[in-house]
This record gives C-alpha cells, structure tokens and sequence, in this order.
C-alpha cells in the first residue's frame, strides 16, 4: 500500500500530472457530463457497448467513463497517482487500438479519414511515467508518503 503513495518524481512528475490531467479531464467530462460537445453518461455507454469496435461489457465501459473522468481529478490533486495513471495507460492504449491504423489526427476533419493515435502514444506516456516516478511535488500523495514512512520511525 505503501507504494501508491511513494514519489520519486519532483517538478518533472509535477508537470507530466498536471498536463495529463488537463489533456483527459475535457474527454472524461463530455463522456459523464455532456460537457464540449459530448454525449454525456447515457450516450456514451450505449455506444461503448454496442458501437465502439469491439463491443465492451457494462462494467468495462462504466471503469473507461468513470476513469477518464476521476482519473484527471485524482492527477491534479496528486492523489493516489499511481493507480489513477495506470488505469489512464490502459483506458489510452485501448483507446489508441480503437484508432489503428491512422497514426496523424484528422486535423483537417476530412471525412472518412477518422482520428489517429498519435495523441494516445503521448498520454500513455505521460502515464506510464507517472505509474514509475509518483505525483512528485504539491501532491496529496507526497504528503502521505511522507506521513507512512515516519510513522515506520
């Protein structure tokens, strides 16, 4: 349990949580909030389920919403890190499989084209190296790290 709240990461870590944080929190939002356009909770797991590729189960589509929206929330505040950017590594790697073969974004929108995963190779980076390194600084979990290892004193 200790690990979760373990940080090696500083000011790298810091900066790597605050902009996955910021580049998933508007996706999460449109798929629980209907925020920017999105289709909100209801819509978005009828087409997880029945629509998206390969068709996931209520509860695999529920953990994709509610992690890409808690997930975010869980990075700014540098709270339990670790598990929150793992699961965004796997919500983001499934994603990018969803976008293969197309590696550019369709910046132009051209129909037909669809969307790429470049940006997904960039999230489950930012991830990943979360997952090793902690929330580094100005992190709830580096205040608990902190707290664990002097009470083990």
């Amino acid at each position: 349990m200790k690990f979760l709240f373990r940080t090696e990461g500083g000011l790298g870590a810091l900066i790597a949580r605050l902009a996955l944080a910021a580049a998933i929190f508007p996706h999460g939002a449109q798929k629980v909030l209907g925020w920017w356009g999105g289709s909100g909770y209801e819509a978005t797991l009828q087409f997880l389920t029945s629509q998206a590729g390969p068709e996931l189960s209520n509860v695999v589509a529920m953990l994709v919403i509610f992690g890409e929206f808690l997930g975010p929330i869980a990075l700014l505040f540098g709270f339990l890190t670790r598990f929150a950017a793992l699961g965004l590594a796997i919500i983001m790697a499934g994603a990018a499989e969803m976008h293969y073969p197309q590696f550019f974004m369709n910046w132009e929108q051209q129909p037909g084209q669809g969307e790429g995963f470049e940006y997904h190779i960039l999230a489950v980076g930012l991830a990943l190296l979360l997952t090793i390194q902690g929330a580094g600084w100005l992190s709830i979990d580096r205040k608990l790290g902190r707290s664990s290892r002097s009470d083990e004193a």
